[in-house]
């Protein structure tokens, strides 16, 4: 499946927001990949986790949560969780709106604190997403009433061993809806780790995503 690919400028609540989107006719879903340490991560190649799941059949809307300026000026800008969250609705709301993708299910992969801000807007949003898949991350900053009150299916995606998954081991249990903890083989490999992961999200999205009429077979 060829895809197009196209730099975007996203409306957010009086900010623009970088994004790069994947697209074709016959895709089967929409994965909105998000980062949240200003826009420079867009000028690099993709992801294995956004390779994986175009591959897999799926557009990518990658979107950087924080503007350039905030990037560079503001260190705890990363850790606003209630802006980071209204910057998904309103891209999301954005992307629902484009010809192209109108009627496309759409899932989340994030990491960094974008797991606390997905998990978020999920709960505002219940009926928007239908998987999230949290790469590593931050999904504690969520807060213990929105981990328990989320009820879209989410899976955390863990290295042993590491910081975050101590912290993610002690929020997980809070989960109540469809959860699932996936830890990834111990290796010094950072590359191969990175291609796990892909593949572990991948996974996950086409487990919960529903076929759509006339979309690509994974």
């Amino acid at each position: 499946m060829k895809l197009r690919h196209t730099q975007l400028s996203i409306p957010a609540n009086g900010v623009w927001l970088d994004g790069m989107l994947a697209h074709a006719p016959d895709v089967r879903a929409l994965a909105l990949c998000l980062h949240s340490h200003g826009h420079p991560s867009l000028e690099q190649p993709a992801r294995p986790v956004e390779l994986a799941l175009q591959a897999a059949g799926f557009a990518t809307m990658v979107i950087d949560l924080l503007t350039r300026q905030e990037a560079q000026r503001d260190p705890d800008a990363t850790y606003n969780i209630p802006r980071l969250t209204e910057r998904i609705l309103a891209a999301t709301e954005w992307a629902t709106h484009q010809p192209p993708l109108t009627g496309l299910p759409l899932a989340l992969v994030a990491s960094g604190t974008g797991c606390a801000a997905a998990i978020r807007a999920a709960v505002r949003a219940p009926e928007r997403f239908s998987a999230i898949a949290c790469l590593g991350g931050r999904a504690d900053l969520a807060g213990a009433e929105p981990l328990r009150a989320v009820r879209t299916p989410v899976r955390l995606i863990v290295t042993p061993g590491t910081t975050e998954a101590g912290i993610l081991e002690r929020a997980y249990p809070l989960m109540r809806g469809d959860h699932h903890w996936l830890a990834l083989p111990p290796s010094d490999n950072e590359r191969e780790l990175e291609l796990l992961a892909a593949r572990a999200a991948t996974t996950w999205l086409r487990q919960h995503l529903p076929q759509v009429e006339g979309s690509a077979q994974p």
